[in-house]
């Protein structure tokens, strides 16, 4: 089935741009732009009926997916990863609905793949051949073997604390690999400086429209594998805050799609306490954050002192009655410890930081334990192995 993108639109001043055009932010106020759709016309043949025969990957909703030519979707087999009812977690917490989402089943392992495959696909169809762009780590993978795969040049800018894996996975997807000195913001800068020198276009996060659309996948599935209802909460980690923009954003499209009615689960936005700029803003009411100084912590997904899509990750908690919480780094390695112990899931320090957070939300009472709570682990620990080996084992 066709997509049925109409245009681009900024999710600040809501100015509308073509889609078949290179763009990244709104000219006007450098904010970013959502793809929007004739959702009338997906509805017709984007039904719930129609879901058993597509096939398993985010490319099955494929007429809110941004991409008009077929032969430009670059895949990999991304999406569609298991919703799993956490079981014996659930018992130690005194929960009978709490299920995990494992994005680390994904290609290059974590959710990454998605947004990746969403921009690359993107890029490739608009011709833009040469991509670049800042990466704390899992980022950077992906979008080095999607360009791969659709052989597209890449150039890739990393802190140089990132995780081996990631680096050693650009060099064997043949990136150009850059390690910077400093935060992902100063990767950014430079990533930004080759794309303005070299002709590069470059696909940061919530920068260019389309990575959010691969990320709104999750929300589809959630949607989906729960029968077309909607949990009471989903938990999410949040850096660059993607994940939380695309799922609010399907839950919108959703319900235009009549899939679902008007409830929402509450949003859940977890940070490292070493770099919380968007639990900070939450708290003190604020519709931006302040970039959060001397940001560390080794969830390096988690990592990001400013993030430009700041103020939609802030409205998606806000408009679904949800919060912001922050967790230690030794918090997030227990947590992974337990998840691991008890459901053999083997995830991320971000995936860790939910099940902290959601431990912290119980004690608290903002989370009751008779509610269906979506844990979102995105991504593999196999990605970590160099930070987490000697804090697991400390």
């Amino acid at each position: 089935m066709p997509s049925h993108i109409t245009h681009l639109e900024c999710t600040l001043c809501g100015k509308t741009y073509s889609h078949r055009a290179p763009m990244r932010l709104c000219p006007d106020d450098q904010k970013p732009l959502f793809a929007r759709y004739d959702l009338a016309a997906a509805a017709k043949t984007l039904t719930r009926d129609s879901l058993p025969f597509r096939a398993p990957n985010m490319w099955r909703y494929e007429e809110v997916m941004p991409v008009e030519r077929p032969e430009s979707v670059i895949t990999l087999g991304e999406g569609y990863t298991p919703l799993m009812r956490a079981t014996r977690l659930g018992e130690a917490l005194g929960m009978d609905s709490l299920y995990i989402k494992d994005e680390g089943l994904n290609p290059t392992g974590s959710f990454k793949a998605r947004g990746l495959s969403a921009a690359v696909s993107m890029a490739h169809q608009l011709g833009q051949m040469k991509l670049t762009m800042p990466s704390a780590g899992n980022a950077a993978g992906a979008m080095a073997a999607y360009a791969a795969k659709a052989g597209m040049e890449a150039h890739v800018f990393m802190p140089e604390d990132a995780p081996q894996a990631n680096q050693i996975e650009c060099v064997a997807y043949g990136a150009h690999l850059n390690l910077v000195k400093g935060f992902i913001t100063d990767a950014g800068k430079l990533s930004a400086e080759a794309a303005e020198r070299h002709g590069l276009f470059d696909v940061s996060t919530l920068r260019e429209p389309y990575r959010v659309e691969g990320k709104k996948t999750m929300g589809y599935e959630i949607v989906e594998q729960f029968g077309f209802a909607v949990p009471d909460v989903i938990v999410y980690p949040t850096g660059g805050g993607t994940g939380i923009v695309g799922i609010w954003k399907a839950l919108d499209e959703m319900e235009a799609l009549g899939w679902i009615g008007k409830e929402r689960p509450r949003m859940i936005c977890v940070q490292a306490e070493g770099c919380a700029p968007i639990v900070a803003a939450f708290r003190n009411g604020h519709e931006f954050a302040v970039p959060f100084p001397d940001p560390h912590t080794l969830a390096a997904g988690m990592r990001v002192p400013a993030a430009v899509g700041d103020f939609l990750v802030l409205r998606a908690v806000r408009q679904s009655g949800g919060t912001a919480v922050t967790v230690t780094d030794q918090e997030m390695v227990d947590a992974v410890r337990r998840m691991a112990t008890l459901e053999g899931i083997f995830a991320a320090p971000e995936g860790g930081a939910t099940l902290a957070a959601l431990e912290q939300l119980l004690g608290s009472g903002e989370v009751r334990r008779g509610e269906r709570v979506v844990l979102l682990n995105t991504g593999s620990a196999l990605k970590y192995l160099d930070v987490l080996g000697p804090a697991l084992s400390g």
